[in-house]
């Protein structure tokens, strides 16, 4: 009876390991490419700007490319930010873009692309970082990510400067305006001055 017993405890067994290989294959993400605390220069090793919104606060708008399917889709990332997008994941470390009183304008983003690939068939498959660096708007070829499946680049960096403020509502017109009160309203026209009653009348010229 053990013996009858013994090929099914076997089968079973079997299926515990290959299903136990088969949840292997998946590595997890490496913590730096999932953290969403600490400061972006801690954790891209550059240090922005202050000058303007606070790091924490910027948020950056990046344009990603599937090569295979020919998909894109916006990602909007704040600071320290990351998405994973199938075996992909785009992580923002901060952005930044020149004030608007410098020239020529530029938006750029440091930003940081882990991919879950594989060399061979028969390696497992692991995460890589296949890009960590600034990318610019306006001057692309700088530094482009270089990869055969995926493309990143930067489309936006909202953050304002000391100065930009939502434009003031319009002056209301004079007609409506309120006037402060205590002072007198200007008349349309200056009065007449009165006549003098002790000065001689005019007398109409001779015919």
């Amino acid at each position: 009876m053990f013996r009858a017993a013994k090929p099914a405890f076997v089968l079973l067994l079997g299926a515990a390991v290959v299903s136990g290989c088969k949840g292997q294959e998946e590595a997890a993400p490496p913590p730096e490419a999932t953290q969403t605390a600490g400061p972006a220069a801690s954790a891209s090793g550059v240090v922005e700007s202050e000058y303007g919104t606070p790091v924490k606060d910027r948020v950056a708008t990046l344009g990603f490319l599937n090569k295979r399917n020919n998909i894109t889709q916006d990602l909007v990332l704040r600071t320290g930010e990351s998405r994973r997008i199938g075996n992909a994941i785009v992580r923002l470390a901060t952005c930044e873009k020149t004030a608007p009183w410098e020239d020529p304008p530029e938006t750029g983003a440091f930003v940081q692309l882990y991919v879950e690939e594989r060399a061979t068939t028969q390696e497992k498959l692991s995460w890589k970082k296949v890009f960590s660096g600034w990318l610019f708007r306006n001057s692309p070829s700088l530094n482009v990510v270089q990869h055969p499946v995926y493309d990143v680049w930067v489309k936006d960096c909202a953050m304002k400067f000391p100065g930009e403020e939502d434009s003031p509502a319009a002056p209301a017109s004079s007609s409506s305006a309120a006037k402060p009160s205590g002072t007198p309203a200007p008349s349309a026209k200056p009065a007449a001055p009165a006549a003098d009653e002790d000065a001689p009348a005019e007398e109409p010229p001779p015919a």
